[in-house]
């Protein structure tokens, strides 16, 4: 019961907003219940006409005073049983009465035209259900990806690839499946359980009592097997993470796979998992199928001991046919709400973990009333800027510096020295532990993030192209860009060219991560990208670090042309790109250990200088250098 409460708690919040469909799915499923009830009164109907009818007697007066002391109800439900067998008896046959042309129509149409409403409710019920079903699901999945999109860089750190896409997929699917079947199930057999009792008992409530004694001794498997469906779906969503994980792994890492032929060992690991998935599943699947045995064992001792009962009190055959076809469909129901139960067990574990997910708050957040930030005009100021991804184990360390409006900034410094960190906090993608960031004298915490991240544009390492056309993928820059706009962008960045050359030039779908371009043309497209966006703060990270010599002289014209009168911020491995810097920090363990110009930090002999002749650079060998007297 409490998973029941859970999801559709969890779920209550998507369903208003279709309460009308909802409404009258669940009318028409309390109708269906009904309906299926009514079918103990046919049963009961049709067995009493296979004996003759019965001599009505005159009342003594003793008689009404009996019946005036019987209970309102049995009154109210023996009058209509009195008009209801007044208007069906000419249309149904019976033992000691001719059979005429509309006996034999009744026959025949009796139980079908019954069987045609019951089955009309339940479509109508189901197709209303399964309508608002749907929409909530494509509702929640739309929820999960926006409050993918807010939270802070830190959880996607944090998670695997595998984790999110069970919960977007998998978890939403089982919640999917439970409130399309599991809640009109739930709907429609709950009112036929409660319409047959009323049946029962309105047919002989001495019998009904007997028989409900058998009906708690159902749930005690019902409880036992939906703790296990419950511990397996939840052994079973771990080994589905796994599983995601190891296969986006595969996909991600297929060139290095199959350089090490490593095809083998990834499959073998895919097996392993893809077991532990197929033994807890197997696990959830006799929990489920078990149901039907547990109820059915039951029931049949029921029915076996209401026999006895019934011959012992003598039961009328009309009364024995509608009560056995009662205690029937009843077990029937039951076995559907136990499997709905095992439905709601599984989808629980999927709910508790969206719920987990809405519930995060970015660690990150934007200010509930953010100062303008229009245009960026005098300075970039980090203050005295100390971060730290875990505690006590600082990244960036008392960082102080301020660039003033176009100037080259350049960034050096060995692996792990918090290089990129500080493009991190400059995008406020974190916030620093201590000290703070400014632009033109407010503080980043204070500004939106549409106005911050509209003054920067970034080209880095890690080339991001989306699976969209050449145009789309450069016009995410600036979503509103024009066709004229795109190609200018694409001339400055050196990419117009080739882009030309593709098969419906900016109209070519590049396919995920842009699988059809060379390195050098990815990262040409995301500097065009860049162009567009004509942004006044360049942010460069490692933007060539990944690329061979040829592609890295084409790309290091673009973004030569594309930083001239922008502030620039350039983070490099390759110290050679920070030739036209007008000066460079180098950095160690999140300190500033040296700063000055290129010139300058190759003459001095210290960290810079170290680094650069490690990569075959001196003040002697430097093109800026040449002919200029080493001091």
């Amino acid at each position: 019961m409490g998973n029941i409460t859970t999801v559709f708690r969890f779920g209550a919040h998507y369903l208003g907003r279709y309460w009308t469909r909802l409404t009258m799915g669940l009318i028409l499923g309390v109708l269906f219940g009904l309906a299926n009830a009514s079918f103990v009164w046919a049963a009961k109907t049709l067995a009493d006409r296979f004996e003759p009818a019965a001599p009505k007697v005159v009342s003594t007066p003793a008689e009404p005073e009996r019946e005036t002391a019987a209970p309102g109800v049995r009154q109210v439900l023996n009058g209509l049983q009195e008009r209801l067998d007044g208007w069906i008896d000419p249309w149904l046959p019976r033992v000691d009465v001719p059979l005429d042309w509309r006996r034999i129509v009744g026959a025949l149409l009796f139980l079908p035209a019954l069987m045609l409403l019951r089955s009309l409710l339940d479509y109508g019920s189901g197709y209303c259900l399964g309508w608002v079903s749907e929409r909530v699901i494509n509702d929640l999945r739309l929820d999960v990806m926006r409050k993918f999109s807010v939270l802070s860089l830190d959880f996607f750190n944090r998670s695997t690839s595998g984790d999110l896409l069970t919960r977007i997929n998998s978890d939403t699917a089982k919640l999917h499946n439970c409130l399309k079947n599991g809640a009109a199930n739930l709907v429609k057999e709950s009112v036929t359980i409660v319409g047959l009792v009323g049946m029962l008992l309105w047919l002989n409530w001495q019998l009904t009592l007997f028989a409900l004694v058998f009906l708690p001794v159902c749930v005690v498997p019902l409880a036992i097997l939906g703790r296990k469906a419950r511990r397996a779906a939840k052994a079973s969503v771990k080994a589905e993470v796994q599983q995601s994980s190891q296969l986006v792994e595969l996909i991600n890492g297929i060139r290095v796979i199959k350089a090490y032929c490593l095809e083998g060992q990834q499959v073998e690991r895919y097996r392993q998992l893809a077991r532990q998935l197929v033994r807890q599943g197997m696990k959830g699947v006799q929990a489920r199928e078990m149901v039907n045995p547990a109820i059915e064992v039951v029931s049949m001792l029921g029915v076996g001991a209401l026999i006895v009962y019934i011959f012992k009190t003598q039961t009328s055959i009309g009364e024995f046919m509608g009560f056995l076809y009662g205690m029937g469909a009843m077990f029937v129901a039951v076995k559907r709400l136990a499997k709905v139960h095992v439905q709601f067990q599984q989808a629980g574990v999927g709910v508790e973990r969206l719920q987990e997910i809405m519930r995060h708050e970015p660690t990150v957040k934007e200010a509930t009333a953010p100062k303008p930030l229009a245009r960026f005009q005098r300075e970039i100021r980090f203050d005295h800027v100390s971060f730290a991804y875990v505690p006590d184990r600082p990244v960036i360390r008392d960082f102080h510096f301020t660039i003033p409006r176009g100037m080259k900034v350049g960034v050096a410094g060995p692996s792990g020295s918090g290089k990129s960190t500080l493009v991190n906090l400059l995008f406020r993608f974190y916030d620093p532990t201590q000290g703070g960031i400014s632009i033109d004298g407010t503080n980043l915490r204070e500004v939106s993030f549409q106005d911050l991240r509209r003054l920067m544009a970034l080209v880095s390492q890690e080339i991001v192209v989306f699976d969209q056309t050449v145009a789309e993928n450069i016009a995410l820059g600036k979503t509103d860009a024009t066709r004229a706009e795109i190609e200018a962008a694409a001339r400055e960045a050196h990419a117009h060219e080739f882009i030309t050359q593709l098969p419906q030039g900016y109209d070519t779908r590049l396919g995920e991560r842009g699988v059809s371009l060379s390195q050098g043309q990815r990262q040409r497209i995301s500097i065009a990208r860049a162009f567009v966006r004509n942004a006044p703060i360049l942010v460069l990270d490692e933007a060539t670090a990944s690329l061979d010599s040829a592609a890295e002289a084409e790309v290091q014209r673009a973004i030569d042309h594309l930083a001239e009168n922008r502030t620039v911020i350039s983070v490099a491995h390759r110290l050679s790109t920070l030739a036209n810097c007008d000066h460079i920090l180098v950095l160690v363990q999140g300190r500033i250990v040296e700063q000055g110009g290129f010139e300058e930090l190759l003459r001095r002999g210290g960290v810079f200088a170290a680094m650069a002749a490690r990569q075959g650079l001196s003040a002697t060998s430097s093109p800026t250098l040449q002919g200029q007297p080493v001091s």
